[in-house]
């Protein structure tokens, strides 16, 4: 690519009135003029905030992009957008995360800028990001911030997984709020995301797979200094991909998408990575539908014991060798001569790729579980799809028919979990409605319901879990999310009623409401939303134009691109 054709000459190379006004506002930064002069410019989009904790060292990472950048002759110049701090965002981040994706759609396409490096790491950050970039389609190269240091506690390693495990304990008595609040800085001694793979650690996996980044993006902790060479690194490669004119269309085939849901499969990866993913390939513009994660996900073990599938943290799996290991694992399943990010084929990424822990990463031959790490169930409950994480469930209840207790709303949830007179037991179906994309609105991570007091008391950890929202990619259980069509929409769901039995059979991947046909008729005839749709803002947009979880949650206007050029001039 010529200096001419460079997107930002548009901008700084013209003359006259308008090249004045762009440059001389630039300027007042003490930015001198040959950096105007036919250079690559390269956005940084930063998601750094002080309400998103997981990004709070992005300020030092953007300075070693810069460097990368400036040492490979760039023009570096970093933006901010929408930040969604997944632990401090009320109602839900998932809410905001196709406005974030409008922010910086709409940020890189304004601006004078040829090359962009998405700087994402809390959950949310790295789909939004992504489905942004997607639909401009310049050369985009991803750096995820990286997972915090393992937790210590009492002498054990522990991570957020141990959130779920220590809550129950301190409703059964076991754990003090006291002890409880000893854990917190605990757990969280460092800067980055979560320790386990969690959702955070399944995108910057999911990245990476897809070919959207230098290899061992993945795993590096964010307090290794070998973050900030990463960084660094990448800043050098983004210069070369806008000479190149490598854009993100060339990377996202349809077999990068297959790669990414075999090696999500393997990892034991987020559920949410189903969700991410479809919208991501909805912007550009790849057919991938629920299905394929069926078909690409069925065979494959897991191969990483990480919780909250297994017992090791981010950390160790860094210290293992990190994705290219598991993708070399994979290489007989694996399209390996795509072109990543870095103008090498994945086989050549991974090719000298060594397992240092075999506990931590195992093989296709002996592997750490033969549970995948997940399944897309089908049936009249969830004529759409929905989602299972076997490799994070209980065995003995992969086949289970029970019946149902019902809880129309989170509302109604928190009120009676708890109440001594609750008509459950071990072999009941907890099912949670309308906490889907519309009816929440946002689609919360509440399916992994809390077992009730009751039955934690008598030692029962887990039980069949059935909703229309999502679980925290750190959560674990039997539970069964996303299903689609959601209650507030009129899926089956919406009608189940206490005492309905629900059978579950994974291995046959069927979710099943054994209630006659007509008695089902019956109910659908009297059946009204009971959602609020919201009155005024996003809010609004986002219930009138939110698409169902099957489809990726994405809004039905946002999907496909606008491409990178401006079609009218300011000046």
């Amino acid at each position: 690519m010529s200096s001419s054709s460079l997107r930002s000459q548009g901008w700084f190379g013209r003359t006259g009135k308008d090249g004045f006004i762009y440059r001389a506002w630039m300027k007042n930064q003490g930015i001198p003029d040959e950096e105007f002069r036919g250079k690559p410019v390269i956005g940084i989009c930063n998601t750094w905030s002080e309400l998103t904790p997981c990004n709070a060292h992005f300020r030092e990472l953007a300075e070693s992009v810069k460097k990368g950048v400036i040492a490979a002759g760039g023009f570096p110049v970093e933006f901010p957008v929408m930040s969604l701090g997944e632990t401090l965002i009320k109602p839900t981040a998932m809410l905001y995360r196709n406005l974030a994706s409008m922010d910086v759609e709409e940020s890189i396409r304004a601006n004078p800028i040829d090359g962009v490096i998405l700087l994402c790491g809390c959950d949310k950050t790295t789909p939004s990001l992504v489905m942004g970039a997607c639909s401009v389609n310049i050369p985009t190269l991803v750096v995820s911030g990286g997972p915090m240091l393992t937790g210590r506690y009492e002498g054990k390693n522990i991570g957020t997984s141990d959130i779920w495990r220590f809550n129950d304990a301190v409703r059964s008595g076991e754990m003090t709020q006291e002890q409880l609040t000893v854990s917190e800085a605990c757990m969280c001694r460092s800067a980055g995301h979560c320790a386990v793979m969690g959702t955070a650690s399944t995108m910057a996996c999911m990245v990476e797979s897809l070919g959207l980044t230098l290899p061992t993006n993945a795993a590096i902790p964010a307090a290794d200094s070998r973050r900030k060479v990463f960084a660094q690194y990448s800043g050098m490669r983004i210069v070369e991909m806008v000479k190149e004119d490598l854009k993100l269309s060339d990377l996202l085939t349809r077999e990068a998408f297959e790669n990414a849901i075999k090696v999500n499969a393997a990892i034991g990866g987020s559920t949410n990575f189903v969700i991410h993913l479809l919208a991501i390939a909805n912007r550009i513009g790849v057919n991938l539908t629920l299905e394929d994660f069926h078909t690409f996900s069925k065979d494959i073990p897991l191969l990483v014991n990480l919780q909250p599938s297994g017992s090791y943290f981010m950390e160790d799996f860094y210290y293992a060798g990190g994705l290219p290991v598991v993708m070399k694992a994979l290489e007989t399943i694996l399209h390996t001569d795509l072109i990543t990010a870095n103008g090498k084929t994945v086989k050549e990424n991974y090719k000298e790729a060594v397992s240092y822990n075999k506990d931590v990463i195992s093989d296709l031959t002996d592997p750490f579980k033969t549970e995948t790490g997940l399944a897309i169930l089908k049936g009249n409950l969830c004529e759409n799809g929905a989602v299972i994480k076997p490799s994070a469930a209980s065995p003995h209840l992969m086949c289970h028919t029970g019946r149902a207790v019902v809880f129309e709303n989170i509302e109604d949830y928190h009120k009676r979990i708890d109440d001594p007179s609750l008509d459950i037991d071990e072999t009941s179906v907890m099912v949670l409605k309308n906490v889907g994309p519309v009816g929440y609105p946002g689609m919360p991570e509440v399916g992994n319901m809390g077992i009730p007091k009751k039955l934690l008391e008598k030692g029962l950890m887990d039980m069949v879990r059935i909703s229309d929202g999502r679980m925290s990619g750190t959560g674990f259980g039997t539970v069964v999310l996303h299903v689609s069509p959601e209650a507030a929409k009129g899926g089956l769901l919406a009608v189940v009623q206490d005492g309905d039995l629900i059978s579950l059979d994974v291995k046959n991947r069927s979710l099943q409401l054994l209630v006659s046909d007509e008695e089902i008729e019956k109910r659908k005839a009297n059946w009204t939303p009971s959602y609020q749709l919201a009155d005024r803002g996003y809010v609004h947009l986002y219930q009138k134009h939110v698409e169902q979880a099957h489809l990726g949650a994405d809004m039905d206007f946002l999907k496909g691109s606008s491409g990178s050029k401006v079609t009218r001039d300011s000046h």
